[in-house]
């Protein structure tokens, strides 16, 4: 099973966000086991250096997203996927760019707690709580 792991999972995580943390620490879990294949967005990897600069050294932000880059596979943002990102006219530009991301890996299911956000989506959006009752 392939996912690809929306920017709210894993900051459920790292900010130890509850009630989230627990399910999205189950997500991260299947992908760290290799149960599934968990895919981030390079896009995703640069919102995650926005949003914990604020609260961490950069020394420690290289450190979490070298951690993550053992359980998670970064996938490239192409010219192609901004194209067709601009080419759907979601209200949302960066959900677009995840889905069209998510359509090119052949992901199985985008991971997300903004499930209303993919509604658009060819590739269906899960909440973690969602994708670990459907196993």
């Amino acid at each position: 099973m392939k996912l690809l792991i929306d920017a709210n999972v894993l900051l459920d995580v790292l900010q130890n966000r509850a009630p989230h943390v627990k399910e999205s620490s189950a997500i991260w879990k299947l992908c760290e086991t290799r149960q599934a294949e968990g895919f981030v967005s390079a896009l995703t990897f640069a919102n995650l250096v926005y949003v914990m600069r604020k609260e961490l050294s950069p020394i420690k932000i290289e450190e979490v997203l070298q951690k993550l880059s053992l359980i998670f596979t970064f996938a490239d943002l192409t010219s192609s996927d901004l194209s067709s990102a601009a080419g759907l006219q979601w209200d949302d530009f960066e959900d677009a760019l995840q889905s069209v991301t998510a359509e090119r890996i052949r992901a199985d299911y985008i991971i997300t707690r903004n499930v209303r956000d993919f509604l658009k989506s060819k590739t269906s959006a899960f909440t973690p709580a969602e994708l670990l009752n459907r196993l």
